[in-house]
């Protein structure tokens, strides 16, 4: 789990090492990134990313500092070095870090906002045959990838919410969704990444084929349900990508997914950087995306074409 952040210190000095770098904000991180100077931790540091927890406050609670060749969630600032070049090398897990007035600061590091990315890319207008179309071309090209059942495979829940969302029943999906919150290891359960998949799919595929449809309205209130106690149920950064997803955030990887659904480009390529994502995220989001892009198909049919909600 990740470690919580304790009261916060009064803030830090400024760190006393080379001048900040730049970066491209995700848009999900404006509240945080331009409000004033708050203290803030290190919750966990690698060769290509480094993450900072707020305490107190809205999400985005926990930002993401990424190299160039990293994977890019939702709440990432992304800098222009690869990993190859160590620009993390001098942060420590556990460090005082100092977040917002664009900037983030930590002992050995300093990075500056410049510029923006949006992390919810457009996929429609989408007319529902075509999203079948593009559903159906990256399901083989999972089964090409040779795709795994991920971190819960055997696991009865992601199945039964799956079906229970391209039923429209949303009693019986917040149900299934409540079970896998939090369930796994690591930074990110593969519950929660499979929920984040499921989550931006629903909103932004089934979106794009109806914007006042059955899925965006399963969007809304399995998002809200999943989100209400998420920082007590799983780790920080999971907790802040379930929002993130709930409004349509979606990683850089998860994000070229969807388009491919959307008959954008071929989809071989973007899987194959999907499923390398992590041990078991990658895999993990992919099948989220495609429950929630199948429900978006099943909620577009006949039963549901004079029903909002």
């Amino acid at each position: 789990m990740t470690p919580l952040v304790r009261d916060p210190a009064p803030l830090p000095a400024r760190p006393r090492s080379r001048p900040p770098g730049t970066g491209a904000a995700s848009l999900a991180l404006r509240p945080l990134l331009d409000g004033p100077r708050r203290p803030a931790r290190v919750i966990a540091a690698f060769p290509a990313a480094v993450y900072a927890e707020v305490r107190g406050g809205p999400e985005p609670r926990v930002l993401a500092v990424v190299a160039s060749d990293a994977a890019r969630m939702p709440n990432a600032v992304v800098v222009p070095a690869p990993r190859r070049d160590r620009p993390f090398r001098g942060v420590r897990e556990g460090a005082d870090a100092v977040v917002g007035d664009g900037r983030v600061e930590t002992a050995g590091f300093a990075v500056r906002v410049r510029r923006e990315w949006d992390p919810a890319p457009v996929l429609g207008p989408l007319h529902p045959a075509a999203l079948a179309r593009g559903l159906r071309a990256v399901e083989a090209a999972c089964g090409d990838a040779g795709m795994t059942g991920g971190g819960l495979a055997g696991h009865p829940d992601p199945e039964l919410l799956a079906a229970r969302c391209a039923a429209g029943d949303l009693a019986g999906a917040v149900e299934a969704a409540e079970r896998i919150v939090g369930l796994g290891p690591g930074l990110t359960p593969s519950g929660d990444d499979i929920l984040c998949g499921l989550l931006v799919a629903l909103r932004l595929a089934g979106g794009a084929v109806r914007p006042d449809g059955r899925a965006v309205w399963l969007a809304d209130w399995l998002g809200a349900a999943v989100t209400a106690d998420a920082g007590t149920r799983t780790t920080a950064l999971a907790a802040t990508l379930l929002h993130c997803a709930a409004a349509g955030g979606a990683g850089a990887e998860a994000g070229a997914v969807l388009r491919c659904a959307a008959g954008a480009e071929p989809p071989g390529p973007a899987v194959r950087r999907l499923l390398a994502v992590g041990h078991t995220s990658g895999t993990d989001l992919a099948h989220g995306l495609l429950a929630g892009c199948r429900a978006a198909v099943a909620l577009t049919g006949p039963r549901w074409m004079n029903r909002a909600g």
